[in-house]
């Protein structure tokens, strides 16, 4: 049996948890964090995490768990509808299975603390290497030896600089964006609404499961290093940012003053030319973010993690497993931060005139014939292509997690 530490409480780790333990792997997973961080905003479960979360039969627990968004709305800064596109619309944000991040990873830790010793408030500071295992030293002080070591984490990943150093390059979009949870008002429903206001800002109001509305903030801005901040800068911020441009942004500055929950970061791809290096291995925003613009982080997450544990359980051979892993992930996370010519840019546009046309192409595009047509092409409603294959790996039904 091989012992393996994984680095990262949100979707990734105790999803690569899960199937570690299936195949009769020891696994330790340590969360930074004092308890599960439950915040984040709408996330939707479709494709390959679909798939994945099927065969850990959390489908109807996470159906159970839905934000009950049934669409999304287009808004002027008076509130007036430019274009709604139902759940069942080929060009709605919302998908079948929406619910929020926090939900999710609740759902995935209940599943798998019974058979995986987490670990709070902790975190790896340093990693040894050697031909037989890797030494890992943790925050607390305390040292543990391991066989392999995944860090499943963020973006800013400190694990990951650990082993690879400045090696791993970010590509940045121009963007910055900021989530929290506010109060529900008496203009919020069970449709999201999206409002672009003049300055290349874009507001997105959501509703969710808890009576509060989930509120995202995402602006044009070259690179400034505002996610370093404190928590207070980044108020600070955000307030000079979207203070008068119209719309809700009142009760959104308000909200940002109060709020115990902001998340504030710049929005860049993670370009890594190798995920592995000896017994350590990346997975998930620390090896690929492909941001929230592509659309497929829970898909990359949950598929990712499948098939790392699911390469680990063929061999005893880590590095081919390793290698193996990022041979099937690697085109599909490439191919998933592809962007179309002009994206995100071209929906961030920074004056009246321009936030004019944008909202004019939103109500064509909204339009009854033009979104008839639209469906005539559209695979939403189909069975989309493969975007990956996940194989059907032998479980070591023995020690398989219960309540499957």
């Amino acid at each position: 049996m091989k012992k393996i530490l994984v680095s990262g409480a949100s979707i990734s780790g105790p999803t690569l948890a899960y199937w570690l333990h299936k195949y009769a792997f020891e696994v330790t997973l340590v969360e930074r964090a004092a308890e599960l961080r439950l915040g984040g905003q709408n996330i939707d479960v479709k494709g390959p995490a679909l798939e994945v979360v099927r065969k850990m039969n959390l489908e109807e627990e996470i159906r159970a768990a839905n934000t009950t968004e049934i669409g999304i709305r287009f808004v002027n800064v008076k509130n007036e509808i430019i274009a709604e596109f139902p759940v069942d619309s080929s060009l709605s944000m919302t998908q079948e299975l929406e619910i929020l991040r926090g939900d999710l990873v609740q759902i995935l830790y209940k599943r798998t603390k019974a058979h995986v010793r987490y670990i709070f408030g902790d975190a790896i500071t340093a990693l040894n290497q050697n031909a037989e295992q890797v030494s890992v030293t943790f925050s607390s002080g305390k040292t543990e030896d391991f066989d392999l070591v995944v860090s499943a984490e963020g973006i800013g990943s400190h694990t990951r600089k650990l082993i690879f150093g400045d090696e791993i390059k970010f590509k940045y979009l121009g963007l910055y964006t900021a989530y929290l949870t506010i109060k529900k008002a008496s203009t919020d429903s069970r449709w999201a609404r999206w409002c672009n206001v003049v300055g290349g800002i874009i507001f997105v109001l959501r509703p969710d499961n808890y009576e509060t509305t989930r509120a995202s903030v995402t602006f044009l801005s070259p690179e400034l290093g505002y996610e370093k901040l404190s928590v207070e800068e980044k108020k600070d911020v955000l307030i000079k940012k979207i203070k008068n441009v119209g719309w809700e942004a009142e009760r959104i500055v308000q909200e940002i003053k109060d709020s115990d929950d902001l998340y504030f970061e710049r929005v860049s791809q993670v370009k890594a030319t190798k995920w592995s290096h000896g017994r350590f291995c990346l997975t998930g925003d620390a090896a690929w973010c492909v941001t929230p613009i592509a659309g497929k982080g829970v898909d990359l997450s949950m598929s990712g993690a499948y098939i790392l544990a699911g390469e680990l359980s063929k061999t005893d051979d880590y590095e081919q497993a390793f290698m193996n892993y990022e041979n099937r992930m690697r085109p599909f996370v490439e191919s998933s931060q592809k962007l179309p010519p002009g994206v995100p840019r071209i929906v961030y546009p920074t004056s009246k005139i321009g936030v004019a046309i944008l909202n004019g192409l939103f109500s064509i595009v909204g339009s009854k014939p033009v979104k008839n047509i639209i469906g005539l092409f559209s695979s939403k409603n189909k069975d989309p292509e493969k975007e990956i294959e996940l194989p059907d790996y032998v479980v070591d039904t023995k020690r398989s997690v219960s309540n499957d």
